[in-house]
């Protein structure tokens, strides 16, 4: 395992991402097949992630598969968005390769550091990020929700802020295994799994990101 490796596999796997993210966005709001190319994203995404993260050998072929089914996914979220809030999609992918450029320049002059006390932090603050979507989650079988969080009030706002950063920060974590990786002589199959997981967490920032932005569109 290699930096430069993982970081060809990143591009190849952003790339395809784009590919599968502009036939949906192409397609646009009202045409029927959007939303069985979302949900077979969403599903689609779902295994592959829990393959790939429980059997990380089979990154390499894997990894390709959720960024497709991934790009379906974010594709179609953001045309959505757009139509609501036209501009939007463009400013949060800029932001997100934004965060994502200033983390590297951050963690590579050592302004960051991934320090046990530091991956303990935000592991436990997306643990609880996730307990709390979860939560939303199974009320919203029984038609509730977790209140003030989803709005475009300040409680709302703070909300989508505090959890961009934390998936900011795992940005952070990942750069560090890939590091940790790539110096201890990990099997150049690892290349594909630190891309997946570069992955995984471009495309919650991204998610985040454009939640935050239509909140604030909201207050407009």
């Amino acid at each position: 395992m290699t930096i430069e490796g993982t970081v060809n596999k990143t591009a190849i796997s952003l790339v395809v991402l784009l590919v599968a993210a502009s036939w949906t966005w192409n397609l646009g709001v009202g045409d029927p097949r959007a939303g069985g190319l979302l949900l077979l994203g969403l599903i689609g995404g779902f295994v592959t992630a829990l393959v790939t993260v429980f059997k990380q050998s089979f990154a390499p072929f894997t990894t390709p598969v959720y960024a497709a089914c991934e790009g379906l996914v974010l594709g179609g979220v953001s045309v959505v968005a757009e139509s609501r809030y036209p501009g939007i999609a463009s400013q949060a992918i800029f932001l997100t390769f934004g965060t994502l450029g200033a983390l590297l320049l951050a963690y590579r002059s050592g302004v960051i550091r991934a320090t046990e006390k530091f991956k303990l932090g935000v592991f436990a603050a997306t643990g609880g990020i996730a307990l709390v979507y979860l939560i939303g989650f199974v009320m919203s079988f029984f038609g509730a929700g977790i209140p003030m969080i989803h709005g475009g009030g300040t409680v709302g706002i703070v909300f989508s802020l505090f959890v961009t950063v934390v998936a900011a920060l795992n940005l952070v974590i990942d750069f560090d295994f890939i590091e940790q990786g790539a110096e201890g002589g990990a099997p150049k199959y690892m290349e594909w799994y630190g891309a997946f997981a570069l992955l995984v967490t471009l495309v919650w920032l991204y998610l985040e990101i454009l939640r935050l932005l239509s909140k604030l569109q909201q207050r407009n």
